[in-house]
């Protein structure tokens, strides 16, 4: 891996995890890469990171860094190319009496609620028990860089969470949960289409997504949003190029 030019990522070390059992793709061992110590990557610092392939849990930064696999793509949309499907535009019309509000990270109980009940609905078969207070902390409330919470709500009651860090040339879709007894809904394409817009407000040109994995469900549906560049070999390319020969 090659760092850029820049003082800040010069001062970063990186370390391989022991391997762990995958979240995504059943039967196989995992191994992050952590950039390290967790509390010099500030804003500017994640923002190199992210263009490398990173992504953020809590105030840790890592990237998939397993042995004879490569499954984990990440991707993002380049925002003023973007063109919604007639799937996606009828999602943008189902749920546009959503009301946003824009609100920095922070702890709240009614929050914690919707993710519990969307995590036994949603990943019931990866959580035995209910994630506590503190694993919810860890994982999204703790932030060293520029985090911020979009709150859905109908009606005024609360249907979605956004969780998204602003970076210098993008932001970046961190996590977001919903309603799932809404079962007709279509909330996690509405969120998306909705970054995109506030991306293109804030004169961003890029919504970074995470890791496209082909082979997981979970991760799969993040192709249906085109234009896609996908990062390979260090650069960041349109998302069809990887099935070039």
């Amino acid at each position: 891996m090659t760092l850029p030019n820049d003082a800040a990522l010069q001062k970063i070390q990186f370390y391989v995890t022991a391997p762990y059992s995958c979240g995504y793709i059943h039967g196989r061992l995992a191994q992050s890469l952590i950039a390290a110590p967790h509390h010099l990557i500030d804003a500017r610092t994640y923002s190199g990171l992210i263009q490398l392939g990173f992504r953020r849990s809590g105030k840790f930064a890592y990237r998939p860094h397993c042995e004879n696999c490569s499954a984990c793509i990440p991707v993002r949309i380049p925002v003023a190319e973007f063109t919604a499907s007639r799937n996606q535009r009828r999602a943008e019309k189902q749920h546009r009496n959503l009301s946003a509000t824009i609100m920095p990270v922070g702890y709240s109980e009614e929050h914690f609620k919707l993710y519990q009940a969307y995590q036994l609905a949603r990943h019931s078969e990866d959580n035995a028990e209910q994630d506590t207070v503190e694993q919810y902390r860890n994982f999204l409330v703790q932030s060293n860089v520029e985090t911020m919470l979009v709150e859905f709500r109908l009606d005024g009651m609360l249907k979605m969470v956004s969780v998204v860090d602003i970076v210098t040339d993008g932001i970046s879709a961190v996590y977001t949960f919903y309603d799932a007894a809404d079962t007709n809904s279509s909330y996690g394409t509405y969120s998306i289409l909705w970054l995109v817009n506030w991306a293109l407000q804030l004169e961003k040109p890029y919504l970074y997504l995470g890791y496209w994995i082909s082979e997981s469900r979970k991760m799969a549906y993040k192709q249906n949003f085109a234009p896609l560049e996908a990062l390979k070999d260090g650069e960041w390319r349109p998302i069809e190029d990887l099935h070039q020969k």
